[in-house]
This record gives structure tokens, sequence and C-alpha cells, in this order.
């Protein structure tokens, strides 16, 4: 079975552009040239792309996946490497939440305290009491953390 770019695309579900991307990088290798130039895909190549898209879903960059792809080039399993590489995602993962789940508690903070705020009592060194240093969030570093 052979597919030219347009036909290799859609089956990946990405846009042409993506799949000339994935070359550049050594993601795919490079594909048959039929005689008028196009390129010509194979099994192979929509197995290795959706092996990318699965690895993209579950998180990874593409400098991971080609690690992954780099390993198995090289003839070894790349197992060990992709279970560090997912712990490492997971960890991620649940920093982001608990950074989430503090952003989370100083917005409800700031919603109950502006539902106690009258607006007439904003003075004019204020753009907005609710957010003011000395009314706002108690921990100033958590929304620039995320």
């Amino acid at each position: 079975m052979r597919m030219l770019i347009g036909e290799f695309a859609e089956a990946l579900g990405v846009p042409t552009q993506t799949v000339r991307f994935y070359e550049r990088r050594g993601l795919l290798p490079r594909p048959e040239r039929a005689p008028n130039g196009y390129r010509l895909y194979d099994e192979v190549a929509l197995q290795r792309g959706s092996f990318i898209r699965s690895a993209q879903a579950a998180g990874l960059t593409l400098a991971e996946i080609g690690s992954i792809i780099d390993i198995r080039n090289e003839g070894a399993a790349p197992c060990t490497h992709v279970g560090a590489l997912l712990e490492a995602k997971l960890a991620d993962v649940r920093e982001r939440q608990r950074q989430l789940a503090a952003l989370e508690g100083e917005l409800k903070h700031l919603l109950n305290r502006s539902e106690l705020l009258d607006p007439a009592d904003c003075g004019d060194d204020d753009v907005c009491h609710i957010l003011s240093a000395r009314t706002g969030l108690s921990s100033p570093d958590v929304a620039s953390r995320l």
C-alpha cells in the first residue's frame, strides 16, 4: 500500500505541513519518491506516524519522541526509557495540579472578598481593590508559577 502525502496526512489526522515537519525533525523516515517526485508513504511510515501521534497524546514532546525513536533505531527496546519519560510527565502533571489547586483557592478567596467589598470604597490610587497588593493574592507568586 502506497499513499500520497495528502492521504497519509489524513490517515494520521494532521495537516501535510506536519508530515513534512516530522520528516525534517527525523521522526519519519524520508519517503520513497514516485517518478513524478511525489512522496509515497507505506505501512511502516503509517505505523511510525501513529506512534508519534499516540506519544504526543500521552504528553510527550517531539524531542522526547525522537529520543525513543533513536533508541529503537539503534536496535534496543526503549521500554525503560519510555517508562522514565512517563514517570517524569506524571510528576509534572501532579505538580501542575497542585499549582492549579492553590490558584483555585486564591481565586475563591478573591471572589469571596469581591462579594464583601463595595466598589465605592475603591480609592483613587487603586486600580481595583479586590486585586490590590494589600487585599489581593495572599501568595503573589502563585499566579506567576502557572
